[in-house]
């Protein structure tokens, strides 16, 4: 069973920075598309972005151009670059992975991000 562990969640202020963290059990080269969700309270949880195996990234059209992902397979990590943080960006974040080999999907726990205004 694969596990993803996110870190690098925490409260800043609007206009501010953070970077968010998942770390794979395995080495991410066993997983496709690896990516960024996020849950609002009263939401539906959303994606954020993806990145896949070569590399190609995707971002959902509210944080173009503010946020950045990056994988490293070497380190078996995806991080989430946030920068201009809004209000609207509070929310938990989870990392997602897809198995190469199969229709599983791997979900972290989780990180509570808040941006105060």
């Amino acid at each position: 069973q694969v596990q993803l562990v996110e870190s690098g969640g925490g409260t800043v202020q609007a206009g501010g920075s953070l970077r968010l963290s998942c770390v794979a059990s395995v080495s991410t080269v066993l997983l496709n598309t690896m990516g960024w969700y996020r849950q609002a309270p009263g939401k539906q949880r959303e994606w954020v972005a993806v990145v896949s195996r070569d590399g190609t990234t995707n971002y959902a059209d509210s944080v173009k151009g503010r946020f950045t992902i990056s994988r490293d397979n070497t380190k078996s990590t995806v991080d989430l670059q946030m920068n201009s943080l809004k209000a609207e960006d509070t929310a938990v974040y989870y990392c997602k992975g897809a198995s190469r080999f199969s229709s599983a999907e791997y979900w972290g726990q989780g990180t509570q991000v808040t941006v105060s205004s």
